[in-house]
């Protein structure tokens, strides 16, 4: 019962945190729009095996990360930055119709080490997974006992992967089954990713990585 209690909270969890719109959310579903439900599937497999990672260092040693605040800023500035390229890829993709493809998210780069390098470079989901570690930890979900942790993990990423599993598909459902134009879909998201970096530099501007609430968003 512990393992399956332990299953059940990483993965409601996870997939709250990542239903927002976000970076990587919003970067799969265009992926899945340009390139087919596979390679989003794989860019979403590297996001999340990465945030799983971030979670099992939260539970031995964030709180010397969070020490470190200058390094999550850099990362916060890197995030900015990449969104920033990513809405103005999507928006001179929708503005020339015979492209079709994002350049960014649909370069040369595999789309799995796309997904882990984006997800590597956003410092959103530190803050988060610390501060629902902490809060399991003083409920007793959570032991210290480095074995229960496992399945908790395992239930993060199944929760992140049914989370983008919802944009992948969608994406896929507004082009195929409502015959939306690919054009209107890469404007849609390009204006999501301008809304995301504009917050994302509102909220550097105020004062770094304190306050997070959701994993991929401000």
């Amino acid at each position: 019962m512990q393992i399956l209690k332990l299953l059940l909270t990483g993965m409601m969890i996870s997939f709250m945190g990542t239903l927002p719109l976000g970076t990587l959310n919003v970067s799969a579903m265009q992926i899945s729009v340009t390139d087919g439900i596979r390679p989003a599937v794989l860019f979403s497999i590297g996001a999340l095996l990465v945030e799983v990672g971030y979670v099992k260092v939260s539970l031995v040693a964030m709180q010397r990360i969070l020490k470190h605040r200058a390094w999550l800023v850099r990362l916060g500035w890197a995030t900015f930055l990449l969104i920033a390229a990513l809405a103005a890829a999507s928006f001179w993709t929708a503005a020339h119709p015979s492209v079709q493809m994002n350049p960014i998210l649909s370069g040369t780069l595999p789309r799995f080490w796309l997904g882990a390098l984006m997800s590597a470079i956003n410092p959103m989901q530190i803050p988060f997974w610390f501060g629902w570690s902490t809060v399991l930890y003083d409920r007793g979900v959570l032991s210290r006992e480095d074995r229960n942790a496992y399945p908790y993990l395992a239930g993060i990423g199944l929760g992140t992967f049914m989370g983008n599993l919802i944009f992948i598909l969608g994406g896929r459902l507004l082009v195929d089954r409502l015959q939306t134009n690919q054009s209107v879909v890469n404007w849609i998201i390009g204006g999501i990713f301008a809304v995301t970096a504009i917050l994302q530099l509102l909220r550097m501007l105020r004062g770094g990585n304190s306050g997070f609430q959701i994993k991929d968003r401000h």
